[in-house]
């Protein structure tokens, strides 16, 4: 008898780690793209002539001699990053202004080779954090700007800088398309720019007004739309003249063709570049972005500019520290741990566990990120997701993940909370896509042991991966 119950335990674990994969559904990320949106945050380094002449943007005409960091240190970038939580660095390598900070060959406006910033910068990424990189198409400076040639100079620039100094993590494209010097308007080749760059770094991540690795999230405030797609149709659309509508850019599109993910890209000061006279946001201004970027299934990147000493100052520094501290405190207790997890569909005045055993519901309350919950079956809405917690506890705050190697389902929820005072549930929040992440504040702290996430909606039966439950104000 003792040996059959060991036999059975272990077809059951078989059973469990070989359970089918449920099928995906519509776009869903390359390996590279999840490992983007899992960085979560990460930082944008505007350094260029104009930290030293308070533009933020340059005409093109500067001296070489302007850009004269007296202190560079790119490895105190690092340092700031890592301490800040962030896990990747964009460096604005040439700005609208077509100043290179590497002594390109297809420049004369270049750093000498003893001030190569952009070597420094990879070089002090190195084992820390992922290095990307910024190459304005727009150039005010070089005098074929404006004609066909140019694309070939700027597709040789992307080759050279991919190929001299990456692999990079990201690739930024700016959309700005203004006058060169010689009063002329370029017809950008963007087809030909990211085909240079990918089959250069097939891995490497790359942003647009459409992507196609990333998405402009259509503003510069710090915040997602509501709701957040990471779909988005851009057949016919290109990063510059042609793309969608920032508002469009903000919500994403529900059943778009590809998975281009939105990026949150915001400055900590005022100005993109540094001047001496601006202060950074407080912690609390940055938490309020970290909410409505990443807690709405974005990624957040965040513009934090070197001194024209070249480096971060301390104030910026500081502020950053505290930022991370305050998202450990908030973030670091889970309440759902410990909590028992049941599933329900509603069929008429019933409820029914459709829970599919392979991927159970309490794969929702483990730290694992590729164990998830689903269901049997082809149910997409009415989907009653139930938190037993041990005990009552006080809670301003639910984080929902979809699991989107799967793709992005869910339309439409709601919370519910059991209240003595109540006789049923009593719905203390509610929103429209979950994707990624997607934290969800509450009005006002409620004392519960019950907590239901209600599925109202979905384009396919949903699949999640994480329900944690916080107190934001417990020390």
């Amino acid at each position: 008898m003792k040996n059959t119950l060991i036999i059975t335990a272990a077809a059951l674990v078989l059973v469990a780690c070989t359970a089918p994969t449920p099928k995906p559904y519509g776009p869903v990320p390359t390996d590279a793209q999840l490992a983007w949106q899992r960085m979560e945050i990460n930082m944008f380094c505007h350094f260029g002539p104009n930290t030293f002449t308070g533009a933020e943007w340059g005409t093109g005409q500067e001296a070489e001699e302007v850009f004269a960091p007296t202190a560079l240190d790119c490895r105190q970038w690092v340092d700031v990053a890592e301490q800040a939580g962030m896990g990747g660095i964009i460096l604005t390598a040439k700005h609208h202004d077509g100043f290179c900070l590497w002594p390109s060959a297809y420049s004369t406006h270049t750093v000498p080779d003893s001030l190569d910033v952009l070597r420094a910068f990879v070089d002090a990424c190195k084992g820390k954090v992922k290095a990307g990189v910024y190459i304005s198409p727009w150039d005010r400076n070089h005098p074929a700007y404006g004609t066909e040639e140019y694309n070939t100079v700027f597709s040789n620039t992307l080759r050279e800088v991919h190929t001299q100094y990456g692999p990079f993590f990201e690739q930024w494209f700016d959309g700005a398309c203004g006058e060169g010097p010689n009063g002329k308007k370029q017809h950008y080749d963007w087809p030909r720019f990211m085909q240079t760059v990918s089959e250069i770094n097939p891995q490497c991540v790359i942003f647009s007004d459409i992507g196609p690795g990333c998405r402009w999230v259509g503003n510069e405030q710090g915040h997602c739309g509501e709701p957040c797609w990471s779909t988005l149709n851009a057949e016919g659309a290109t990063p510059s003249d042609n793309k969608p509508q920032p508002s469009e850019l903000e919500t994403g599109h529900q059943g778009g063709s590809k998975w281009v993910p939105a990026e949150v890209d915001v400055s900590i000061r005022p100005g993109w570049f540094w001047h001496a006279d601006e202060h950074p946001k407080t912690v609390d201004e940055l938490m309020e972005i970290y909410y409505n970027s990443v807690g709405r299934n974005g990624l957040l990147l965040l513009n934090v500019p070197p001194d024209d000493r070249g480096r971060i100052p301390a104030e910026d520094s500081a502020v950053l520290v505290a930022f991370r501290a305050e998202r450990d405190r908030i973030f670091s207790k889970d309440l759902a741990q410990g909590a028992v997890v049941k599933a329900y569909c509603e069929y008429g005045d019933r409820l029914k566990d459709k829970t599919d055993r392979r991927h159970p519901a309490s794969n929702l309350t483990d730290t694992a990120y590729h164990t998830f919950w689903t269901i049997q079956g082809n149910d997409t809405s009415h989907i009653e997701l139930i938190v037993n917690l041990p005990e009552v506890q006080e809670i301003d705050m639910v984080m929902l993940q979809e699991y989107i190697p799967l793709g992005q389902r869910v339309t439409k929820f709601c919370i519910l909370y059991a209240d003595p005072n109540y006789n049923g549930g009593m719905i203390i929040a509610e929103g429209t896509t979950i994707g990624y992440k997607r934290i969800i504040r509450f009005p006002f702290p409620i004392r519960t042991s019950t907590l239901s996430i209600y599925i109202v909606h979905a384009l396919a039966p949903p699949i999640l991966n994480r329900i944690a439950l916080y107190n934001s104000k417990a020390q």
